[in-house]
């Protein structure tokens, strides 16, 4: 599914850090990270079957990404969650008040993340009400903030580790890119099949027809300069595509 680790107000120079990756069908058609015609303020890929966007910042370092929460079996919402990170990319309102006013039940099962700067927050239509998170490393993968799910943990614990070496993305790039499977005693049970759970507990999924999609770095420095820098997969993990969208560098 996905994979999202946040470094919020944690390195001094560095407010916002994030390192991602998509997990998705290969079929889905979908668009490399790049700045919005319509919104050019905007920088993140786009999914071109729904019209969202996954993850994405703003020049002005507004942020926002989104996570399914895996529910085997369960119906498509009324609309697509992509667009949950689209409206609060292209507004104007404040994190919190944001996720306050979404009608979660429109959605299949969600996590949300948006940030504007002064504050970062979190929402699941499956976990209570919105909260702004105080400074810290959050992992989100497919179910609440924080699960303690064996890949979030591994790739929390490396982040911290790589946030000292900024600028330098290579730490992160390699962490993003680990694709070893977890032992079948430390997998969740998450509804599916035993070889997808083992498929799908790396941090970097490969397959032939779903799998990670796209690796995602992304910060914001404290002058306000922001970067995100991807890169895209194609099936079984065969690099394509690589985008590298920086303001104030």
């Amino acid at each position: 599914m996905c994979l999202i680790v946040v470094g919020w107000r944690v390195a001094s120079a560095y407010p916002l850090v994030v390192a991602a990756n998509r997990d998705e069908f290969y079929a889905r058609p979908t668009a490399l990270a790049a700045r919005w015609p319509q919104a050019p303020q905007v920088i993140a890929g786009r999914d071109l079957e729904a019209g969202g966007t996954w993850l994405g910042i703003t020049d002005s370092g507004r942020f926002a990404a989104v996570t399914n929460v895996r529910e085997p079996g369960q119906p498509p919402g009324r609309y697509s969650r992509g667009q949950l990170t689209r409206d609060f990319l292209c507004g104007e309102q404040a994190a919190l008040p944001y996720l306050q006013q979404l009608a979660g039940a429109d959605y299949a099962g969600f996590n949300l993340l948006v940030g504007d700067g002064e504050q970062l927050a979190y929402l699941s239509n499956r976990g209570g009400p919105p909260r702004c998170l105080p400074p810290g490393i959050y992992g989100l993968s497919n179910r609440l903030l924080d699960s303690p799910w064996p890949k979030l943990l591994k790739a929390r614990e490396r982040f911290a580790a790589a946030l000292p070496q900024l600028p330098d993305e290579q730490v992160f790039v390699s962490l993003l890119a680990d694709d070893e499977i977890v032992p079948d005693h430390e997998l969740p049970q998450t509804g599916v099949s035993l070889e997808w759970e083992r498929r799908l507990s790396a941090i970097f999924v490969r397959s032939e027809n779903y799998g990670t999609r796209a690796s995602t770095v992304v910060w914001q420095r404290a002058d306000g300069a922001v970067q995100l820098h991807e890169q895209s997969y194609g099936p079984q993990g065969v690099a394509l595509q690589s985008a590298l969208i920086s303001t104030g560098v």
